[in-house]
């Protein structure tokens, strides 16, 4: 998650001073005509801000066509694009400061953009990778949820968080999306060690809940983990120090 959010702190002043800001740039976007005005309002932050979609797009298309082909390099590649949407989701905040502008279409970009790449791609990756049980899908779809929460409270509750004399926030509260990457870096070793479906298997194995193995009621082991990294997202009391 990079640092384009808003930083004011909401004082008096600071309030209607957003309140402004936020009038301006909603008359920006409706007193511009023409089928393609949107893109001309783009910033360069803005288009930075979409390269990160844009990687995460691709990882879940790898994704789909390592399915489709088994092709190891399809996988690779999957595994390889949250990384290239991180670097793109750290410098959008540095060209928008670079550049003096912020909007709020940037700060509502930034969230669906992380949403794509450190969200959605992830848990496909997992899937991929073999946590594909009817409960192993219900924890991933619950890990997707949670991010998707994670930025939009992010997004409401920024100015509320205490910040320096600089206006940088001293934590973040829950654990910030982009730090699926750990996870994506396990499935990364997994897939080298070969510990994948189709191979050796995912390490851990399953257990079963209700049911007959191999049945609804089968669970992969390792889905605990994705479980709990989904409610340190949303969590309100886990703070995590800003560098």
């Amino acid at each position: 998650m990079s640092k384009r959010k808003v930083d004011a702190k909401p004082t008096n002043g600071h309030q209607h001073g957003a309140e402004d800001a936020k009038i301006a740039a909603l008359h920006q976007y409706q007193a511009t005509e023409g089928h393609f005005s949107l893109v001309r309002n783009f910033r360069l932050a803005d288009l930075v801000t979409i390269a990160n979609g844009v990687c995460g797009s691709f990882s879940i298309f790898m994704s789909a066509k390592y399915l489709v082909t088994n092709d190891e390099d399809y996988l690779w590649s999957a595994l390889i694009f949250p990384l290239a949407g991180l670097l793109f989701d750290f410098f959008d905040g540095k060209v928008a400061r670079w550049r003096n502008e912020s909007s709020m279409l940037g700060q509502e970009l930034d969230s669906l953009a992380d949403l794509i790449s450190f969200g959605v791609a992830p848990a496909l990756l997992a899937f991929v990778v073999g946590f594909r049980t009817y409960l192993d899908t219900v924890v991933l779809t619950g890990f997707i949820c949670c991010g998707l929460a994670r930025l939009a409270r992010f997004n409401a509750t920024v100015a509320l968080v205490p910040k320096d004399e600089k206006g940088k926030a001293h934590y973040f509260e829950g654990l910030p999306i982009p730090s699926s990457l750990g996870l994506v870096a396990l499935l990364s070793y997994w897939t080298k060690q070969g510990w994948i479906a189709g191979k050796q298997g995912i390490p851990g194995g399953t257990f079963t809940l209700w049911g007959k193995p191999g049945g609804d009621g089968e669970m992969h082991t390792f889905s605990i983990v994705f479980g709990l990294w989904a409610a340190a997202m949303v969590s309100k009391t886990l703070r995590v120090p800003k560098p």
